[in-house]
């Protein structure tokens, strides 16, 4: 992914083995979408996905891994297709473990909130292997499966990670996450503007329509790198095509 790519990112979210997606992230107000996490891979990729989004839920709220074999399997389904995952990566030999499955990036959410200080060493091993998963609401960032609000605001993790040598986050407005009512576009742009070029962001939660993602083209951010959509795409609000059109270069 180059800065001047902008991709869709087809999101997988792992609960008890199944395909689900959540409501503003509650464990308790989940939709499965499909039994077999690997079918939904391959289907992304048939359908033109340059990247894979997962997150394993069960990992996020128990604070380890837990689905490792399906990731794995899901990897290997993909191909050449590139999978980046979070959930639960609270220690080196978590995202070892998770490397190891041949998951192209990691997403550390939790770790990187409760230990900043350890972003610069874990950018300098990992390089592009790592990314930082801020997920806000109302500008504070959540953590432990989005279960706790902290008193650090997006915008401070994010510059935080930046000048750690940190080279992607993933912003997440979590009011939105599931809600199909577009995203946060000023917390976007306010991101983008916050870390400077050399850190790409992409854009997570709410994103419902083609219009969205033009919309997102539109602030002008050449390092808004992409966006991930998952429930607009399983309840068919849009297409995988209908949103990679609109994620075209800009003419």
């Amino acid at each position: 992914m180059s800065m001047s790519d902008f991709s869709i990112l087809p999101a997988v979210d792992l609960k008890g083995g199944k395909c689900v997606r959540l409501c503003q992230g509650r464990a308790d107000d989940a939709t499965v979408y499909g039994n077999d996490p690997v079918d939904q891979a391959l289907e992304w990729v048939r359908q033109g996905a340059a990247w894979l989004h997962v997150v394993d839920l069960d990992g996020a709220f128990e604070g380890r891994p837990v689905h490792l074999d399906v990731i794995a399997r899901m990897v290997q389904a993909a191909g050449l297709v590139p999978v980046e995952c979070g959930g639960g990566l609270r220690t080196d030999e978590d995202l070892d473990a998770l490397l190891s499955c041949g998951v192209r990036r990691a997403i550390l959410g939790t770790r990187a909130l409760a230990r900043m200080d350890e972003l610069a060493a874990l950018a300098a091993r990992y390089g592009d292997q790592l990314a930082v998963g801020i997920d806000a609401r109302d500008g504070f960032v959540q953590a432990k499966g989005w279960t706790e609000t902290s008193r650090t605001t997006a915008v401070d993790l994010a510059v935080q990670a930046a000048q750690a040598g940190v080279q992607t986050l993933i912003y997440t407005d979590t009011a939105t996450d599931g809600m199909l009512r577009g995203p946060n576009f000023a917390g976007n742009a306010e991101l983008c503007d916050a870390v400077g070029p050399a850190c790409r962001v992409i854009a997570s939660g709410g994103i419902t329509t083609a219009e969205d993602i033009a919309r997102l083209r539109a602030l002008g951010k050449p390092n808004l790198a992409g966006a991930i959509v998952g429930k607009a795409l399983y309840e068919g609000r849009t297409s995988l095509g209908e949103l990679l059109a609109a994620a075209a270069p800009l003419k």
